[in-house]
Formats: C-alpha cells, structure tokens, sequence
C-alpha cells in the first residue's frame, strides 16, 4: 500500500487487498474476539478453562487446582461468566463451574495444537 495525497491508500495489488479487507469483521465483533482472547491470554483464566475443560468443578476444586484462593478463582469466574467463557449450575448450595460451550475447548485445543507443531 502506498499513501496518495488527499484520496487515501492506494494498492499495489487492489482485488487482493479488497477481498483480505472482507476478512475485518465490524467493530462490535473485533471487541468481543478482542476480550476473548485477552481472557485466555491471561495464565491463570487459562488454567481454570482447562480444567473445566475436563470436568464442571466447584470454586474450591478449581482453586485447589490452579493454586489460588477460592475468593481469586470466584472473582475469576466472574469475569469469565460475563464474557461467556464459563457458565454454572446449581445443586443445593454447590455450584459447578463449566465452559460454557464446546467453542472456547476448541479455541484451546487449536492453540494447544499450534503451540506443540
């Protein structure tokens, strides 16, 4: 791409650059991949949806797990919740920590995946 005074970029190879522009998904949909991904960026949010990858866990399994306390996994789990990496549910006074769907396991098992070829 080249800079053309006034009428904005112009393009060495113009149909390549038009089609890879379709890839840019709305502002709405890069901030919510953006959030994504800063979650799982961060080791410990990391660690908790691996475990509950394998197995729903209560808040102090999960904590004994990742080697947290039980208030720092919760405050974790609260975050996640709100951004749909985790959900719960409820039997008697337990609740038990999931992913919340199989899309976040396979964004983990890609990484996983590129980070061991």
């Amino acid at each position: 791409m080249r800079e053309h005074a006034g009428s904005g970029p112009v393009f060495l190879h113009r149909r390549a650059a038009e089609d890879a522009r379709k890839g840019i998904h709305d502002r709405e949909t890069l901030q919510g991949l953006s959030q994504i991904f800063k979650m799982l960026g961060d080791e410990t949010r990391l660690k908790i949806c691996l475990v509950l990858a394998r197995q729903e866990l209560c808040v102090g399994d999960v904590a004994g797990l990742v080697g947290l306390s039980e208030s720092a996994v919760s405050h974790q789990l609260r975050i996640m919740k709100a951004l749909r990496l985790v959900t719960y549910r409820r039997e008697g006074k337990m609740t038990y920590y999931m992913l919340d769907d199989e899309h976040i396991e396979e964004l983990i098992r890609l990484g996983v995946r590129h980070v061991c070829e």
